[in-house]
């Protein structure tokens, strides 16, 4: 037996909007420079990256990518620092809420 927890950022409603699924497109966006790339190699459609992407800006009030248009060099998109910010902290919530899982776990269940 072990235990398991699942993270996510909701808003006063109480409703998701980061959490792994946007914390992996972010990544995704940074190592492949592209939200349509990103979104493919997730096997997702595009628009749904897009609302996915728009939901959490809108809900922490910052851009997270910064977009490029296309042309004859293509288009793309980076990460803003806030993203980049958001990312590191998340991962560190990630870290210390898997510890203190451990901790309680054992203390509720010794000997697992």
């Amino acid at each position: 037996m072990q235990p398991k927890i699942h993270l996510f950022l909701c808003d006063n409603t109480g409703e998701r909007f980061f959490g792994e699924g946007p914390y992996r497109l972010l990544l995704l966006i940074e190592q492949t420079g592209s939200l349509r790339s990103a979104a493919c190699e997730m096997g997702m459609a595009y628009t749904k990256a897009c609302k996915i992407i728009q939901r959490a800006e809108s809900n922490l009030g910052y851009s997270l990518i910064e977009r490029k248009t296309g042309g004859k060099g293509g288009g793309g998109s980076c990460l803003t620092d806030q993203a980049k910010e958001l990312m590191h902290q998340y991962e560190l919530y990630k870290t210390k809420c898997h510890e203190a899982n451990l901790q309680i776990f054992s203390e509720c269940f010794p000997g697992q």
